[in-house]
């Protein structure tokens, strides 16, 4: 449910499904971190992040030696380095399936709207950040990314992504595209779904060429697979209230515990109060160390 290696979920999704992706040690040196990715064939850019992470912390494109040691400075965790997928599209698919049965559910969708700025000709990209209310609350970390090219002025209707990645928490904008399930997309998530041994119950984070391919399972990627502590993050689109997100959550914690109590049947054993509540302890001390360092 938290503190997990994203290394050991991703080994668990079959290859043709995720980018290129190696593990290291905090304190690897970076022309060893340099050959190995080479010998991934992993160029730059690629995207580098915390093995055990959240929200979006830590998560950045490196595009040069420079940027890599930069990070590395920040970095006292063991970390992943992943081929940039290009699609430009991303969405979280929510998927149950209970235990036994062939056939699972597709119980949400979010799409994620990067944070992005829209030039006018007159503005500059830090005036047009502040007008943006999801922009101004992170233009602290965005002024540190970006430093002077803030100042810059786009062409009128040019959009510049800031923030290209679909964290809620990083400024993307949450859309409900629930109602976009359909049973060519349902079949392609069984057909994945069940090749990764163990999941019944998760989001699957996937950026996409087209709505029509994805469907298809075609030109695709999954950047992130989250298990028992997903959040169905459709509940965050703002065009909904409060008693929608909390029936969405009560909605799946029943299927959480559905397939729980049968998989405990079938001789898995429950995470003890105890282990829960370390586990939980530990998550929060983590966030706050990744909030401090990046």
């Amino acid at each position: 449910m938290a503190m997990e290696s994203k290394k050991d979920i991703y080994d668990l999704i079959p290859p043709e499904y995720i980018p290129e992706t190696v593990l290291f040690n905090y304190d690897t040196p970076i022309d060893v971190i340099l050959s190995l990715v080479a010998m991934h064939q992993i160029d730059f850019p690629f995207i580098i992040k915390p093995d055990v992470g959240m929200k979006g912390l830590g998560v950045q494109i490196v595009k040069n030696k420079q940027e890599l040691e930069a990070y590395l400075k920040k970095s006292t965790d063991d970390f992943l380095i992943q081929q940039l997928i290009k699609f430009p599209f991303e969405v979280g698919i929510f998927y149950c399936r209970i235990p036994g049965e062939l056939k699972g559910k597709i119980t949400g969708i979010v799409y994620k709207d990067f944070l992005s700025v829209t030039g006018n000709g007159n503005d500059s990209i830090w005036h047009l950040i502040k007008q943006n209310p999801r922009g101004y609350f992170q233009l602290p970390t965005l002024e540190k990314m970006y430093g002077k090219f803030l100042s810059a002025i786009l062409p009128k209707d040019q959009i510049f992504i800031l923030v290209p990645y679909g964290s809620h928490t990083r400024g993307a904008l949450f859309i409900d595209i629930t109602h976009k399930a359909n049973d060519m997309l349902l079949k392609t998530m069984d057909g994945l779904c069940k090749k990764i041994d163990g999941f019944f119950y998760g989001r699957l984070d996937i950026m996409y060429s087209s709505w029509e391919e994805l469907c298809e399972g075609k030109n695709f990627s999954i950047i992130e697979l989250n298990g028992a502590g997903s959040e169905p993050t459709h509940i965050y689109d703002p065009s909904h209230s409060l008693i929608f997100a909390w029936k969405e959550i009560i909605k799946h914690w029943r299927l959480l515990y559905k397939i729980s109590k049968i998989n405990f049947s079938k001789g898995h054993s429950y995470l003890s109060f105890k282990a829960g509540r370390e586990m939980l302890i530990a998550n929060g001390k983590l966030e706050e160390k990744l909030k401090s360092a990046y």
